[in-house]
This record gives structure tokens, sequence and C-alpha cells, in this order.
């Protein structure tokens, strides 16, 4: 199996960090994307996540990269069902740039790093590259 397949595991989703971490899910037919959000938003100490979202990524090294904008109240399972077979992976990234970068720094220091981590250090997925579609 790839390593980096959207699920490993029946009922698991891993989400792919911008830091290079993975956190797992566990799932029924009941959770949502936004459940996973406000998980993800504990563990990493978020006190604002208007900013994040979860977003598929399809296209490899040698692929444009594409971008798929997961909607909060989509259930998992449809989005496994959808997706496994085409080897994308989710990922959990600032969608939405903030206004004022300074005040995010000032209301949420974590969630700045985050940007920061996403934005200014090298990643798999630059900014600008490939095209981002809502599903």
């Amino acid at each position: 199996m790839k390593d980096d397949s959207l699920l490993l595991i029946p009922n698991i989703l891993k989400v792919f960090l911008e830091n290079g971490q993975i956190k797992s899910f566990t799932f029924d037919s009941r959770t949502t994307v936004r459940d996973v959000i406000s998980s993800l938003q504990d563990r990493l100490s978020l006190r604002y996540i208007e900013h994040f979202a979860l977003v598929l990524e399809s296209g490899g090294l040698e692929q444009k990269h594409e971008f798929y904008l997961l909607q909060e109240t989509q259930p998992l399972s449809h989005v496994v069902e959808r997706t496994y077979f085409q080897g994308m992976k989710c990922l959990f990234r600032i969608c939405f740039f903030p206004k004022d970068p300074a005040d995010l720094l000032r209301r949420d220091p974590a969630a700045f790093e985050y940007l920061y981590i996403q934005v200014l250090l090298p990643s798999h997925i630059p900014w600008g590259s490939g095209n981002c579609t809502k599903v």
C-alpha cells in the first residue's frame, strides 16, 4: 500500500499537518469534517479556526496538484468512499488567509505559527500551485 493513501485501516482517517506530523481519526457514519477540525483545534491548541479547513490533495511529484476544499457538514465516510481509490491525501491547512496576520499573532499564536510553517517553510505543496475546488 502507498504510505500517502487517505485510508489504510477501515474507519481511520489520516490527516497530514504542515509540520510533517500525521494525526489519525476514527470515524463512523455520523462523523463530519467539522468534527475532525474541532478535534484538531483541541490537539493543536488553536483558539481560532476560521482560517482552517480540511483539503484533499491529488497529484504526485510529477503531476499538477489539485485541491478539494471539504465542506464542514460533509460526512467523513463519504469523503473516504469517493477518494480512497484515487490516492488522495487529507491535509489540514490554512485556506482562508487572514486580513491582518499580526492580529492573528496577537489573538492566536499557535494558529499564526501554523500559518508561518505553511507559508514560509519548504512544503510539498507550494502556494499557488494547482487548483482548489469546493466539494
